[in-house]
């Protein structure tokens, strides 16, 4: 298995991919081709690690099989996941499901791959390199899902920035107070696509690639620009098909949907790659906030992000800039040089616009719309009434655009909705949208113990502690000091 950046023709395997995490062309590292899957070797699989392993070492091919064994082994292993099989799905209807993706040390989607990417980047080093230097630019969940992954992991460092106002309380909390010897956090006064774009011109940068390679690191990234992180999302869309068929919920060979609640597009990049290797996937459901940059792009083949940036009730969507949307327009295309050419327009001129033809192509997989805050809300309120489940304002997000999508579509498939971070995490607004504002002056945290009175849905041990630790980054900085961030924390730790 062949690895390619998106803007250019140079070829690497797994391991190089992975340790460097972004191309030197600023490309992303993609496979040359997608390995197809026969489903009757997979469907009698027993358990969600042995299907990772299965699908990890179709892609990870210069990796031993004992290399994937132990790295799946010591991410999913008991106590990591609150959960039997790493994820859980709930059947809400006979043909609606809830794909929960929340159940690892952090409560978010990303702890499924962020709990494997530390073990694949040690073992993807080379030997010259002393230390990897692993920087995460955060939109709320990927920041303390990484920390979290990479706490006093030897021969790592890890620097996460956040938008300091756009990120909810308790994630903010979660990442202030992160412990271990090796990490470091600061917030950015800006948006996410500051920090992320922030993040990009550093690992571009050959004055800052030299200055840290002078002190004995290299770059990396636990973003989803590193196929690292994306091949782990892959393969909760195949368990999601194999359970479903297993519980009799679908036939052999019958299509689903997934609904996936996006920003950066990295989550239902990886189902489209499900998709591409054989699972019967009808549509990929892009749902977003009223930031809606990647539903409006599905809609009608033109990327502007040259509009006004929102702050929302689901903050890990507020993105205009989405780095992964640029994977799904080279597999699409197969052609780095007209990648190229709409990554360039972008930054030039804040917009492209894609060829009919491959508008029409990523039409017959992908369909889009978003929600306002206030038919978020109006979601979580009417899904915990007619289903008595709890959801966060992003999981309502894809709830309420699916209910759109079926209007519009008449579409009867059976569909399976991505449940993206636990709804404690987000407590004070889940709380109000259930309670029409009725809590909107408390303090975020009381709204915890509000909310767990009102609707007696468990409270994660993790998310009831944070009240007790301290603030160990408090760090607010500059969108242009980065780097200088960057090089105080790693020469005096």
């Amino acid at each position: 298995m062949r690895y390619i950046s998106t803007r250019g023709n140079k070829e690497v395997q797994a391991k190089e991919a992975i340790y460097r995490g972004i191309a030197e062309d600023g490309g992303l590292y993609t496979p040359v081709s997608i390995p197809s899957l026969d489903l009757s070797k997979i469907k009698n699989i027993d358990s969600y690690a042995n299907l990772a392993k299965y699908i990890f070492e179709l892609y990870l091919t210069d990796f031993t099989n004992e290399e994937i064994a132990d790295c799946i082994d010591k991410s999913y292993s008991r106590g990591k996941f609150d959960t039997k099989d790493v994820v859980a799905i709930k059947k809400l209807s006979p043909g609606l499901f809830a794909l929960e993706l929340w159940h690892g040390p952090t409560y978010a989607f990303k702890d499924v791959a962020l709990q494997v990417l530390p073990h694949l980047l040690l073992k993807s080093m080379p030997t010259f390199y002393k230390q990897a230097l692993i920087l995460v630019a955060t939109s709320g969940d990927t920041g303390k899902a990484a920390l979290e992954g990479f706490k006093d992991v030897d021969r790592t460092k890890i620097v996460v920035f956040y938008p300091s106002e756009g990120v909810s309380d308790v994630q903010k909390r979660q990442m202030t107070t992160q412990e271990g010897r090796n990490t470091f956090v600061a917030g950015i006064k800006g948006n996410f696509d500051d920090a992320q774009s922030g993040v990009k011109e550093i690992f571009t940068s050959k004055k800052c690639i030299d200055t840290i390679e002078n002190l004995g690191f290299f770059f990396t990234s636990a973003n989803s620009i590193n196929f690292g992180r994306l091949l782990p999302q892959i393969v909760y869309y195949i368990w999601s098909y194999l359970v479903l068929l297993k519980a009799g919920d679908i036939s052999e060979g019958e299509k689903i949907n997934f609904v996936v609640p996006t920003g950066n597009f990295g989550n239902i990049l990886a189902g489209f790659i499900a998709k591409l290797m054989g699972i019967p996937i009808n549509k990929l459901i892009v749902a977003s906030n009223i930031n809606s940059v990647v539903a409006d792009f599905v809609r009608t083949g033109l990327y502007d992000r040259r509009r006004e940036f929102y702050k929302t009730i689901s903050p890990s969507m507020d993105i205009l800039v989405a780095s992964n949307l640029e994977r799904l327009l080279y597999l699409v295309t197969k052609d780095s040089e007209r990648v190229k050419k709409y990554m360039l327009d972008l930054k030039s001129d804040g917009y492209f616009k894609v060829e009919e033809e491959v508008l029409k192509e990523i039409q017959e997989s992908f369909w889009g719309d978003f929600s306002t805050d206030d038919q978020t809300r109006n979601s979580i309120k009417s899904i915990y009434r007619e289903y008595g489940y709890l959801v966060d304002p992003h999981s309502a997000v894809g709830f309420d655009v699916y209910r759109k999508y079926q209007k519009q579509t008449f579409d009867s498939t059976k569909t399976v909705v991505l449940q993206t971070a636990n709804p404690y995490k987000f407590a004070k607004d889940v709380l109000n949208a259930l309670f029409d504002g009725e809590y909107n002056n408390i303090d975020p945290f009381e709204a915890v113990e509000i909310l767990y009175a009102k609707t007696g849905v468990e409270v994660p041990e993790g998310i009831k502690s944070l009240l007790s630790k301290p603030i160990l980054h408090p760090n607010v900085i500059e969108k242009d000091k980065m780097f200088d961030f960057i090089l105080e924390k790693i020469r005096d730790n």
